[in-house]
């Protein structure tokens, strides 16, 4: 059995790449298939920049569906909730696994603390969809982005509601015999297909 060097080994390259992505030191932008790893990176570099002090409400993380954003904040507070009931022993095993040294005693007891911690910030953190984000971004700056204050947005089975109700009142009202004639025969002829 040959031992691949770590320089040329592909999943030591992977695990070393991710590690440096979860940094909070450095910007990282994640891209990758599908099952490779995104959401734990993205988990461990929310971990470790609270392990480093930052405030919950501080934190940003924009996904692009809800599946992907309720997978992250369920992994995050598993891995928090876990850390709050470890023995010391596991816990530094696996802060060291996260940060890549032995952590100090002062770090196992903030790490300890984060599950309450990201409980009691004020709105937690911010695990959202970029639909959502905008979304809030328009609800909290209505004027300067043009929107009307207090404005909805529709889900999608309100607007698939509302345009078969327009569908439908334009159908009746090309088909009232007071209808401009080049509007009803253009309707027959769609019907006819239809």
């Amino acid at each position: 059995m040959s031992v691949l060097d770590p320089a040329l080994d592909p999943l030591a390259l992977a695990t070393d790449s991710q590690r440096r992505a979860t940094a909070p030191g450095h910007s990282a932008w994640v891209e990758a298939n599908a099952g490779t790893g995104k959401t734990k990176v993205l988990t461990d570099r929310v971990t470790r920049l609270l392990l480093d002090r930052v405030k919950p409400e501080r934190i940003l993380c924009l996904t692009f569906t809800k599946a992907a954003a309720a997978e992250m904040r369920n992994r995050l507070a598993g891995q928090l909730g876990r850390w709050a009931m470890m023995t010391d022993v596991k816990l530094d095993e696996e802060i060291a696994k996260l940060i890549d040294r032995a952590p100090e005693a002062t770090e196992r007891v903030v790490a300890r603390r984060l599950f309450a911690r990201v409980l009691d910030a004020p709105g937690g953190i911010n695990i959202l969809t970029i639909h959502a984000f905008c979304q809030a971004l328009l609800k909290r700056f209505p004027l300067e982005a043009g929107v009307a204050p207090g404005f909805e947005v529709l889900d999608e089975g309100d607007a698939q509601t509302l345009l078969r109700h327009a569908q439908d009142e334009q159908m009746e009202a090309l088909a009232r015999p007071d209808a401009p004639p080049e509007l009803a025969d253009a309707l027959a002829s769609v019907a006819g297909r239809i």
